[in-house]
Parts: structure tokens; C-alpha cells; sequence
């Protein structure tokens, strides 16, 4: 019994997603609002340079 192995199919590249500078969204502060829809979120810059996303 011959088994033949067929070629996998190239995987279709990732739609690029838009990418933003956390420093000129919070314009070189440490804090930025971010809408979605009827809700505001807070997006904060800590002192150890993690993001955290609040309501």
C-alpha cells in the first residue's frame, strides 16, 4: 500500500490589524477615554508600563 501525502494549503495571511501608540492616545499623559458604543472606558498607562482597561 503506497500512502501519498497531499501538500497543505498555504494558510490565508491574517488581515493586519491597525495598531496605535498607547502614549499618543493618552497624548504623552497616562490616561485616555476610549467610546464604545453608549459606554466610555478608561484606558490608564501604570507606572510599571502596563495597560489596563477600565469602565
Amino acid at each position: 500500500m503506497v500512502v501519498q501525502m497531499m501538500p497543505q494549503a498555504a494558510k490565508p495571511a491574517a488581515p493586519k490589524l491597525p495598531t496605535y501608540d498607547a502614549q499618543e492616545l493618552t497624548r504623552d499623559g497616562d490616561q485616555a477615554h476610549i467610546v464604545l458604543g453608549d459606554q466610555t472606558y478608561v484606558l490608564r498607562i501604570t507606572r510599571a508600563g502596563k495597560l489596563i482597561l477600565t469602565k
